[in-house]
């Protein structure tokens, strides 16, 4: 055990971190040049296209120093806040971690969150000046910065480059010497900790898991705490590039077990392993529950894929644990699921795998946030969707979730940000200056403005420059109402939406003027209608398409072509009102990108 380093690598979106990982999988002969390619540990289509990191990936290294050989079980996370549940996953499985910092950038906010979350869990921090051999490196400004930020001395700080592998080296020097080996008892009890799983289709569900307490043969009898199931381990093993089956494992470290399992109810991330005939006495105790901030409905395109929908959704949540869901039915959709997501991106995200790895073609409605309604008997009701709000007359008050956000910026930015979140209802509570030219401006926002475009309008706003980050700040009671659209008089629940009543106005006309572009035009004029309760607050209208049915009279009196006009006029009546209007899936889309 004493060989063992367990850590795991920390930044803000695109300081480097899979980049960096890449050098040290080489340099520690882990990959060879046949498999070699840059980001080698984002194995996913998605990931390579958008350059983000989506999953953390674990990798076992080998590494020699001083004619002693050591195992570094590394795992790379995300930097985008919508993964942050990733990061806290991985911090629970290491001892140590890399922070790194990007030496064109400096620190910024996700830097700040991350480390946050890794000096809750006591582990090593080893600062890291990425992207050295980058002209526009500015060292000297960003060591001054990280030494306030980690009150470390700067000699502590390893300057670094991903690109040309400059300090790797002393990277992984650091990791022997400064991060502590795991700590546990090999001939206690078996405690292992689920961190991540995933589905194979032939195997069943993999799990990963890291090594508290004891040791795991292939073979043994084990069981889920939580769930209480019980397996035989099939197969145990490591992770390198690929996965590597081993006889045994010990405390400290991290593999992996295939045990047959189908359904993906019975593996939970956070869940404990234990033998069967010597259980431990408790289960570890995992990580936070996690908290969906964006809700969304999801349902299939045809009605008959419901239950497909349904297992692919259980398989995305083993690869993705922040995913929540509940079943759900729409008058206008039919049945699907009720989806809850860390964020937009997550949300597109989990859209997108959908399609890619399950083939599954889905609608999502609009997103909103849940919302806390009191009734007037003083019952408590969690609203995530607007068909779910219980009827005004018989509402005392509504409450709306806020967040606590910190936005790092240049000072240059200052006053566009500040108007941008002042026009989301934004309060400011501080604002530090954290060096020379950068700020770092707190303030508490209601998450349902932040939801749609917030994090597009500050990265143009700050040119790029401002990085933002948030958590949870409670409820707080807010003047919200029900926003409905009508096509011909009958609501679509698809396209409703919860909204604060100082932008309903504003957001029932673009709606209706957007739904006027993309709704195909039919037969008979639609009418396209904004509602708060009874009241219409915009109309447009989709004229019909005509035939001109006064094209065969030339000439002759004019009482000839009323009498064809008026019987066409019928005609259109009686149309309106057997006729339906499908709304086109794009239509949906575009009510998120409505600005």
């Amino acid at each position: 055990m004493k060989k063992i380093r367990n850590f795991c690598i920390i930044a803000h979106i695109d300081h480097g971190k899979s980049t960096l990982a890449d050098r040290l999988l080489e340099y520690t002969k882990t990959v060879f040049d046949k498999d070699l390619q840059a980001q080698v540990l984002d194995n996913m289509d998605l990931e390579r296209e958008r350059g983000i990191t989506i999953k953390s990936h674990a990798i076992q290294m080998n590494y020699k120093l001083n004619g002693e050989d050591y195992v570094l079980n590394l795992i790379d996370t995300p930097g985008h806040v919508d993964f942050s549940y990733e990061v806290s996953r991985s911090i629970a499985a290491c001892e140590g971690a890399l922070l790194i910092i990007d030496a064109t950038q400096g620190i910024q906010a996700q830097t700040i969150s991350n480390l946050y979350m890794a000096i809750e869990h006591d582990l090593e921090i080893i600062p890291v000046m990425n992207k050295m051999d980058m002209d526009s490196a500015m060292p000297e400004e960003v060591e001054d910065q990280i030494v306030d930020l980690l009150g470390c001395k700067p000699e502590e700080i390893i300057r670094a480059s991903g690109k040309t592998g400059l300090g790797v080296e002393e990277i992984l020097e650091a990791i022997v010497h400064r991060i502590p080996a795991p700590k546990g008892d090999p001939e206690a009890p078996l405690q292992c900790l689920i961190f991540d799983s995933v589905f194979n289709s032939f195997r069943g569900i993999i799990a990963y898991f890291k090594i508290s307490n004891g040791t795991i043969r292939k073979g043994d009898l084990v069981k889920f705490v939580a769930t209480g199931k019980e397996y035989n381990a099939d197969e145990i093993g490591i992770l390198k590039l690929d996965m590597v089956p081993t006889q045994e494992l010990s405390a400290g470290n991290v593999g992996y077990i295939i045990s047959g399992i189908k359904t993906s109810k019975e593996v939970k991330v956070g869940d404990t392993i234990t033998h069967v005939k010597r259980p431990c006495d408790k289960a570890i105790s995992g990580f936070e529950e996690v908290k969906p901030m964006v809700f969304a409905g999801v349902y299939p395109v045809d009605t008959e894929d419901f239950e497909d929908l349904r297992s692919s959704i259980e398989k995305l949540q083993l690869n993705d644990a922040s995913l929540t869901f509940e079943p759900e039915s729409s008058v206008a959709l039919g049945f699907g699921f009720r989806c809850g997501f860390l964020g937009m991106l997550h949300m597109e995200i989990i859209q997108e795998r959908l399609d890619r790895e399950f083939d599954m073609n889905v609608i999502t409605t609009v997103p909103n946030v849940s919302y806390k309604v009191y009734t007037k008997k003083d019952e408590l009701l969690e609203v995530h969707n607007p068909s779910g709000l219980p009827d005004l007359m018989l509402v005392d008050r509504i409450e709306e979730p806020y967040i606590r956000a910190s936005i790092i910026t240049r000072t240059d930015y200052i006053g566009q940000i500040m108007t941008l979140c002042l026009d989301k209802r934004g309060e400011l509570i501080k604002q530090d200056y954290i060096s020379g030219n950068r700020m770092e401006l707190i303030f508490d926002l209601p998450l349902g403005e932040i939801v749609f475009d917030f994090y597009d309008r500050l990265k143009s706003i700050s040119k790029g420059y401002a990085s933002f980050d948030y958590h949870p700040h409670g409820y707080r009671p807010s003047k919200l109402i029900k926003l409905d659209i009508l096509l011909n008089g009958e609501p679509v629940d698809a396209l409703s939406s919860l909204i604060h009543f100082d932008n309903a106005v504003s957001l029932g006309r673009r709606m209706c003027e957007k739904l006027k572009e993309l709704i195909p035009r039919q037969q008979f004029d639609i009418a396209i209608q904004a509602a708060i309760g009874a009241k219409i607050i915009a109309r447009e209208t989709i004229k019909a398409v005509r035939k001109d049915v006064t094209a065969k009279c030339y000439g002759g009196d004019i009482s000839r072509k009323r009498k064809l006009l008026e019987k066409q006029k019928k005609g259109k009546k009686r149309m309106k009102q057997i006729g339906s209007v499908e709304v086109p899936q794009k239509a949906f889309l575009a009510v998120l990108k409505l600005d």
